[in-house]
Order: structure tokens, then sequence, then C-alpha cells
């Protein structure tokens, strides 16, 4: 890591400022401080150029989500008419490997996850202006009693969060840029997702892009 990127990351300073949702979700305001924003924003910027966006499909219907997908690491999360939701090794469009997952991401894994395996794969979402994401579990990998850990960057969404079981009662919390937010334990499978974006609040993208980063051990670790 460059002396310039050691400077840039702020982690431990915000750890303090968590907040624990009632069903046992973690968020962390401002985990990322501007500098590491912008530093995380290029690695990103340049997995892109090696893995493009692509616009994954809703299985069975091939209807397009409203967002736009990458991924980094081993392993990438996919959907599409044929395959449904998947993790595969490769690019649907171009055939190659996913990139490597960027250090910032991998280091707040670390710091946050609690727990003793990496993970595999890096979800990258895009949300333009009009995208959203409905209330879904995360449950297409095989290690469940692993985290999911959220990076925001861009800008401010109003994310949900449910119970275990879909159509209970949800609450609303607003992710900024910069912000962490962990499901573990109960609320490894609450129903979450993002209502709308909030326009006007990004100085890190324009036109109120958001970029989303979820990292997930997918596979079961052979020996814990």
């Amino acid at each position: 890591m460059s002396k310039i990127m050691e400077k840039s990351l702020n982690f431990s300073g915000t750890c303090s400022g968590a907040r624990v949702n009632a069903n046992g979700l973690v968020h962390v305001p401002g985990y990322l401080d501007p500098d590491a924003q912008r530093v995380l924003l290029h690695d990103i910027e340049s997995a892109l150029a090696a893995a493009p966006l692509f616009q994954p499909r809703m299985p069975k219907t091939g209807k397009a989500f409203s967002v736009r997908m990458s991924n980094c690491g081993g392993l990438g999360w996919v959907s599409d008419r044929d395959g449904g939701y998947r993790y595969q090794a490769t690019h649907p469009d171009t055939g190659q490997p996913w990139p490597p997952i960027p250090e910032i991401a991998l280091r707040a894994w670390k710091e946050l996850a609690a727990y003793p395996f990496a993970p595999e794969a890096c979800l990258i979402n895009f949300y333009n202006a009009a995208a959203h994401m409905g209330l879904h579990q995360d449950r297409d990998e095989a290690d469940l009693a692993a985290p999911v850990l959220s990076l925001s960057l861009g800008a401010s969404c109003i994310f949900r969060v449910g119970g275990t079981q879909r159509g209970g009662k949800t609450v609303a919390l607003e992710l900024c840029s910069g912000d962490a937010v962990l499901l573990a334990g109960p609320a490894r499978l609450a129903y979450h997702g993002v209502a709308r974006i909030i326009p006007g609040t990004s100085t890190l993208l324009p036109d109120d892009g958001r970029i989303n980063l979820t990292l997930r051990r997918v596979t079961q670790p052979s020996c814990r």
C-alpha cells in the first residue's frame, strides 16, 4: 500500500459511531473518510475498465434490473433469464475472470466483519438517479454464517430493512457516501433493499450516481 493510500484511509476513528438496529444490522456512518472514498472509487473505476457494468435480468421473466452490476474477486454474482441467480468465476459478457477486490474493501472486511475467512465476491451495484433495489435476502451463498458487508459511495439513498420474513415491517435508514452496513447474526437473512436515491447528495459521482459494494463469502471454508 502506498503512503498516499495509507494516509487516505480512516477506519478506526469512525467505528465508535456504529449504530445497531433492532434486528442486529450494524450501520457505521462515515466509515470511509472523503480521501478513502476517492481512492476506493479510483480502484472501482479501474476494475470496471476490465469488467464492465452489465445489465442483470430476472430469472424466467428476463426483466432487466434497474441497476447495472459488475464484480471483483474470485467469484461474481450474476443473474439472467435462463441461469437464474448464481455465482461464477467469469464476466457474463467478456468471459474474463473478475478483477481483484480493492485493498480498501478487504481492509474494511477485516475490521468490521469479525469473520476469519476472506470474502470471495465483491458485487458492484451502480445506481443512477432512477434506480432502486426491491426487498430481498442475500441467500445464494453456501456459507450463511459469514456476514455481508456493504460500502456506499456517491449519492445518498433510502435503505429499507426488515425481518427474515417477506412482507414484514421495515425501517428506513439514510445511507450516505462512506457509510458501511453489516448484515450478520440475526440480520444476515434480513430482507433489505434500496427504495430510492436522494437527489443532489453526491459530490463524488456525477448525476446523482451511487455505487454500492457488497462483500460476501460464497463457499463453505474447508476448515474453520
